[in-house]
């Protein structure tokens, strides 16, 4: 038996299965965990705690097969999509799902208390939970409203709520965006500022092992159990395997079950995460990526992508039992982009106001990946880089799509790339700027 967690001869059930083979299986009694540092914890609030997030006016974003969300901590909730056309100007459908705004009194009139913003805490007896993935998880509440009128009630204002939860790893992604009544919407935020809080840590749920005896007259273990771990063998090892010495910490273990692909559509799967790179100057930065030395990495889902410029473009799970799965998506060869460019558009232009046009975006071909079980062919990756105002300056993000079977786009986007994008020559080949 396992140290603190308590076992008694008298405390057991018999087991009986399909096949009559009898178990006395000790049951364990339950100790409670965290509830004396809970009930001591005198730190800072959840909303204290997400103060900086919203003081330093950062945003996230997902992009999908067509909306782009964006959630401006603090401030807004803004769905859109945006048309370029060479020679025409930008159309942007865009929807506010809410604004930060002062709610209502709750109390009787004359209360002078008010729920606003991340002060909502104030007003909250017990700390909410959310099912995500199967795992209760508590999360912190900030509700916005005043968003754009909503046509199918009356022109009453869209309002949203984001629920922030503890990822000690995360850097504040937004896992998901769900319209779960007309125009009222719910955004799930990834953070580790409220992981510091103990109520609002990830709590696996206790696991404490059941000690099974066979009775006289029955194996030890039983015969379907026996082929059932023989059959889950056999499913093992559906790709390559890379050894590494690191193994990932046990708290990204807990949370893999939070991490697991988001399908858009029926054939396409799309997993977006933005990243902030503050250590490097802008011209290193620059240097750095180029020469691929300096690598973006992103993705939020069971998949995370490594893109090395001039280099390949990789997809990886790391799990603490077996190791780092990775699969290579696409590698770089000069030759077999430039032949690609010669069918397909390796630049994309945007017309100024003035008449002069600007690179928007460059494409290039990254071909001899793993081969594809499902082809039987290389997996393949085009990578658009794109030009993303921001008002963070480092910010990346990341997002990959599947339109094909193994053949993927692979999109980066940052404030970083509108530097360089003037650069590309007529095969999309960028350069450090004079």
């Amino acid at each position: 038996p396992t140290t603190g967690v308590l076992y008694k001869e008298d405390n057991y059930i018999i087991m009986t299965t399909v096949d009559k083979e009898k178990y006395k299986c000790l049951l364990p009694l339950i100790a409670s965990g965290n509830e004396e540092e809970e009930k001591d914890y005198k730190g800072p609030t959840p909303g204290e705690l997400l103060e900086p997030l919203f003081k330093q006016s950062s945003c996230s974003y997902r992009i999908e097969s067509y909306w782009t969300y964006e959630v401006c901590h603090g401030k807004h909730i803004r769905q859109y999509h945006e048309e370029k056309e060479t020679g025409q100007k930008i159309n942007i459908q865009e929807y506010y799902l809410g604004n930060m705004i002062m709610k209502n009194p709750l109390s009787e009139p004359g209360s002078e208390e008010l729920c606003c913003g991340y002060d909502l805490f104030l007003c909250l007896t017990q700390i909410p939970t959310k099912n995500i993935e199967g795992q209760m998880t508590p999360y912190y509440p900030v509700e916005l409203g005043n968003g754009t009128p909503c046509s199918l009630r009356q022109n009453l204002p869209r309002s949203s709520t984001v629920m922030y939860i503890c990822h000690p790893e995360a850097k504040h992604e937004i896992l998901s965006v769900a319209e779960v009544t007309t125009c009222e919407y719910e955004v799930v935020i990834l953070t580790p500022l409220l992981c510091n809080h103990p109520k609002y840590r990830f709590r696996a749920s206790p696991v404490n092992d059941i000690f099974c005896q066979s009775l006289p007259g029955s194996p030890l273990k039983p015969h379907n159990l026996e082929q059932l771990e023989k059959q889950q063998e056999m499913l093992k090892m559906p790709f390559r395997r890379v050894k590494e010495e690191e193994m990932p910490s046990t708290k990204e273990e807990k949370f893999s079950s939070i991490h697991k692909p988001v399908a858009v559509g029926s054939h396409q799967l799309l997993t977006v995460g933005t990243t902030h790179i503050s250590k490097l100057t802008d011209e290193q930065l620059i240097k750095e990526f180029l020469s691929g030395s300096y690598c973006f990495h992103g993705g939020v889902g069971w998949w995370k992508y490594e893109f090395c410029y001039g280099k390949y473009v990789h997809q990886y799970h790391e799990d603490k039992e077996s190791g780092k799965t990775s699969v290579v998506v696409g590698t770089w060869s000069k030759e077999e982009h430039i032949e690609w460019s010669r069918k397909n558009a390796a630049r994309t232009f945007y017309l100024r106001e003035d008449g002069t046009q600007t690179v928007r975006m460059v494409s290039h071909f990254y071909g001899n990946g793993d081969v594809c079980d499902l082809t039987d062919k290389p997996r393949q990756v085009t990578v658009k880089l794109k030009c993303k105002e921001s008002d963070s300056p480092h910010a990346v993000t990341i997002y990959m799509l599947e339109p094909h079977s193994c053949q993927y786009i692979l999109g980066v986007e940052s404030p970083v790339i509108c530097k360089i994008l003037d650069t590309a020559d007529e095969y999309g080949l960028l350069s450090v700027p004079s």
